[in-house]
């Protein structure tokens, strides 16, 4: 799974990671510690323009048929599994027609570990080797509002973790190369979707470092966070 990442990119450099021309006038500063519901920014092709965008959406999806949004709070649709989104009722036309790109620069996953009394979890964040940030593979939606206004939310596409990651769980959010980034966000619907590019990141590209046990917690943010306590 993937319930945490963080993002140290401010507005002007994701602008030009992802090659933006058109930036709306939003406020972006790093997070060290976002969760489901918060509004994070995509990345995707606009319908009209053709080219990539910056939206700011709710992660944990909400899908078009929704009656209301509180349906889906039981649901964990923070993430959408690689191996069932071809054929999920909530994820299948996402997959299939909204496609985005999620930037971060990192994530977090807890190793379970077996203590004197209880189960001890143990906090590790996941980065690149070289430094240079992630695009994880999402699916967005758009649900319409009763006043009319419409709630736009986003899901973390994930796969079976690689070796270095099934040392600490069993699943990873899937991480897209570059080279990969413009057949990902393509919208041209009459071609299948991408479903090759559903595959876990290569381990030795990857790192694993223990981190601030503090960030299981929500209200906890800041650099500090990537910090072994």
């Amino acid at each position: 799974m993937c319930g945490r990442y963080y993002s140290n990119a401010d507005k002007q450099q994701i602008a030009e990671r992802f090659q933006l021309r058109d930036v709306p006038e939003v406020a972006l500063a790093p997070d060290y510690n976002i969760a489901p519901t918060m509004f994070e920014p995509v990345i995707r092709v606009g319908r009209d323009s053709g080219k990539r965008e910056l939206e700011l959406m709710r992660w944990g999806l909400v899908p078009y048929f929704a009656k209301t949004p509180a349906a889906f709070k039981g649901f964990s649709t923070f993430n959408a599994r690689a191996e069932s989104i071809a054929t999920s009722a909530t994820f299948r036309v996402p997959f299939r027609k909204r496609r985005c790109l999620v930037p971060a620069d990192g994530f977090y996953e807890w190793q379970t570990l077996e203590g004197e009394k209880k189960p001890v979890k143990k906090p590790f964040a996941i980065s690149l080797t070289n430094r240079e940030p992630m695009a994880f593979a999402g699916v967005w939606d758009a649900w319409k509002e009763p006043d009319g206004r419409w709630l736009q939310s986003f899901s973390i596409i994930t796969t079976e973790a690689n070796e270095l990651m099934s040392t600490v769980h069993t699943r990873m959010p899937v991480i897209l190369h570059p080279r990969d980034w413009q057949e990902w966000l393509d919208r041209d619907d009459s071609r299948p979707a991408p479903t090759h590019l559903l595959r876990p990141y290569e381990s030795e590209l990857m790192e694993l470092t223990p981190c601030n046990p503090l960030v299981g917690n929500v209200r906890n943010n800041g650099p500090e966070m990537l910090n072994s306590a």
